[in-house]
């Protein structure tokens, strides 16, 4: 199945909500129909009697209003909306009000409105909303009305005032919206349902020239202009046109454009009605490129780009607390993390059937005119989150995070975002951050990691080395949470590394047993690190730095001679320790160094990365081992 097909269908699917708007503000727009920002709401009676007027406030400025396909991509020419729209349009005195330049290029406006409306409102699909705008606004009073309502001000000559505004909108170009009053009930005519219906059914009894859709095959009026906003409100950047009759876009292959390109105004809109409504909906944005994901049916799904603990949090059903004591443990197990994992998501796959997809679609704009479809998915429900499953097994590690105020320990993989900020962030103030200006980041980052969670694909090796290289730089960072951070996604990182390309697999616990000349290195730079950092007052001694760290990244390339260093080092710290201490790391160094071979011990070329998983997993015991001390 392609992309148009899936958007038809999630149109169709949602049937029901057509034209309403939700909680959150989002809508999914009746064909034929668009959103603008009002300034200005008119209320008239069913005769079509002016009643009063109001500013409308910014949080309730979104209108639904009908277009057809040339006024939904108007820029300056003269092409009115049916009902809704500016001054210029709308008001049959704005000649008067205007300044003296304006008053004959926009008489023309309102003459192509005005008929524009008789024609609906005399057809056999009005409805009295329609009828009474129209009796209302062919008396052309609107713009005088306003004034008297102190609505607009006016300058001394009695024009409209062009330095004022209204919601940053100058009050020559304010849009006019409408409500009608019937026995003291109101109708917004941006809300009534029946007059969008009336819209559709009179516009495509004016669609008489009928040609194939080559989308779905059917006969329907056929459109070359589609409509404009699909990542936000002020998107101008169009998904499909053609304006191009006289350059090589099509000659030389095809007589006409008809032949090359035919899409029907009814499949236009519901493409892009849906992709509009999905995006405002569950859609994310970084920069100009944009990313959507759904589930066929609307079934609730992890997102594919979170970390472990949201995804297991985030399901209700089968969400664990391990916040009491006696589960904590248990929690750091890589046994029944996975478990605990793989339980939230068959808590999600319950819900889907076995028709069940998810769908992905992004978006990227080069230019400000036109917008490509970057990315498109299509996987079973069931694959989908098997693939989850595996991201976050295979490359499962500790990770660390706030998370209300609190800092939450999980197993699995960070989020997209934190991989993002981790590899290519700025610290400040204390915290990782993508600038404004660097969105862009955000953006190749989870175009390059989509593969790898969607498909199961390798994971990039410029991300694995990079995150080595900078675990390896602690005194690049001035918080130890943030390096800690670098740490723990390096040897996620590095675990799915060896996975996919040597076939090895590798324990969150310490392989005592490893002798992995990397892996060792790791466990003496460890157990180094805790020898100096023991002997540290937790007051005074708060932001030195361990000479283990301060040598880290020389010890990362030349491991064997700055071994050496560190060793000398630490010995004026293990002669402070007190005698138990100090015979526990001493045979604790023995034991590990014994593990090497000579050969390999001397040999002082770079450590790859596994020299973190040995690092972080005796940091790990060792911390264990001394709470329970």
């Amino acid at each position: 199945m392609n992309w148009e097909k899936e958007l038809l269908d999630l149109y169709d699917a949602n049937q029901d909500i057509v034209g309403k708007v939700d909680a959150e503000g989002t809508v999914l727009l009746p064909l034929f129909h668009t959103t603008v920002k009002a300034q200005v709401e008119v209320k008239i009676d069913k005769d079509g009697n002016f009643i009063g007027a109001n500013k409308v406030l910014k949080d309730d400025d979104v209108t639904i209003i009908p277009i057809t396909f040339e006024s939904g991509s108007r820029t300056t020419n003269n092409m009115p909306h049916p009902l809704c729209d500016s001054l210029q349009y709308v008001s049959g005195d704005y000649s008067k009000y205007c300044v003296d330049e304006e008053s004959d290029k926009f008489k023309p406006y309102f003459k192509a409105y005005i008929e524009k409306l008789e024609k609906w409102a005399e057809s056999e699909y009005t409805n009295e909303m329609v009828n009474s705008i129209y009796k209302y606004l062919k008396k052309g009073m609107l713009i005088h009305d306003l004034i008297n309502n102190n609505i607009i001000d006016t300058t001394k000559e009695g024009k409209i005032d062009y330095d004022k505004k209204i919601n940053g909108i100058k009050q020559n170009k304010l849009f006019v919206r409408f409500i009608v009053e019937d026995d003291g009930i109101l109708y917004r005519c941006w809300l009534d349902n029946d007059t969008h219906k009336s819209f559709i059914r009179y516009y495509r009894s004016t669609l008489t020239e009928q040609k194939l859709d080559y989308l779905t095959g059917s006969m329907e009026g056929i459109t070359y202009s589609h409509p404009k906003k699909l990542r936000n409100e002020g998107d101008k950047a169009k998904l499909i046109s053609s304006n191009d009759n006289t350059n090589y876009t099509y000659l030389g292959r095809f007589n006409n454009k008809e032949e090359a390109f035919s899409i029907g105004g009814e499949t236009s809109y519901k493409i892009h009605n849906a992709l509009n409504w999905i995006i405002r909906k569950q859609g994310k944005s970084f920069d100009s490129f944009t990313i959507v994901t759904w589930e066929s049916s609307q079934q609730k799904m992890p997102n594919w780009d979170d970390d472990a603990e949201d995804i297991v949090s985030t399901c209700d059903e089968f969400y664990i607390d391990c916040s009491d004591g006696e589960t904590e443990k248990e929690y750091d197990s890589n046994y029944l993390t996975a478990k605990r994992f793989n339980d939230a998501l068959n808590g999600y796959g319950k819900s889907i059937s076995n028709t069940s997809k998810m769908i992905l679609i992004s978006l990227d704009a080069a230019t400000q005119g036109r917008v490509a479809l970057t990315e498109y998915k299509s996987l079973e429900s069931s694959k989908y989150l098997e693939n989850i499953y595996k991201w976050h097994m295979e490359g499962g590690w500790r990770h660390k995070k706030y998370k209300n105020g609190k800092i939450i320990e999980y197993v699995g993989m960070p989020s997209v975002k934190d991989i993002a900020k981790i590899l290519y962030g700025t610290e400040e103030n204390g915290k990782m951050i993508i600038r404004k200006n660097s969105e862009k980041l955000y953006a190749n980052v989870i175009k390059r990691l989509i593969p790898c969670i969607w498909d199961g694909r390798r994971v990039p090796y410029d991300m694995v080395q990079k995150s080595i290289i900078k675990a390896s730089m602690p005194l690049s960072y001035d918080s130890h949470f943030n390096w800690e951070e670098t740490v723990s996604l390096a040897c996620s990182f590095v675990k799915k590394y060896r996975l996919e390309r040597c076939k090895e697999e590798w324990n969150m616990s310490l392989d005592k047993e490893c002798k992995d000349r990397s892996y060792l290195y790791g466990r003496l730079l460890a157990i180094a690190d805790r020898i100096e950092y023991s002997t540290y007052d937790k007051e005074k001694d708060k932001k030195r730095v361990t000479n283990a760290k301060r040598y880290m990244n020389a010890f990362s390339q030349r491991p064997y001679t700055t071994w050496r260093v560190i060793e000398e080092s630490i010995q004026p710290y293990l002669a402070k320790s007190d005698p138990g201490i100090r015979i526990y790391y001493s045979k604790l160094l023995d034991e590990v160094q014994n593990l090497f071979t000579l050969d390999t011990f001397k040999d002082n070329k770079k450590l790859d990365g596994l020299y973190l998983l040995g690092y972080h997993s005796q940091a790990f015991e060792m911390n264990n081992k001394k709470s329970e001390k």
